[in-house]
């Protein structure tokens, strides 16, 4: 017999999860973040010319890139 998962454990297991692979790959984007900023103005993506600090944006990439992943 199969144990049923409640609706909040299993959304609970997908944040834990989520929050996992954001941490594994923040790195990854902060260095992304950084060569930006490095770039001339440019040359620089649309979405960088806001104002947010590095870490900021790196975390908006992040986010916005962790769930094409699972896409399939």
């Amino acid at each position: 017999m199969r144990h049923a998962i409640s609706a909040g454990t299993r959304h609970h297991q997908e944040t834990v999860q989520f929050r996992m692979i954001l941490a594994a790959t923040y790195p990854f984007f902060l260095a992304a973040a950084l060569v930006q900023r490095a770039l001339p103005r440019p040359r620089r993506p649309a979405f960088a010319l806001e104002q947010r600090s590095v870490f900021g944006e790196a975390k908006t990439m992040a986010v916005s890139a962790i769930p094409f992943a699972f896409m399939g």
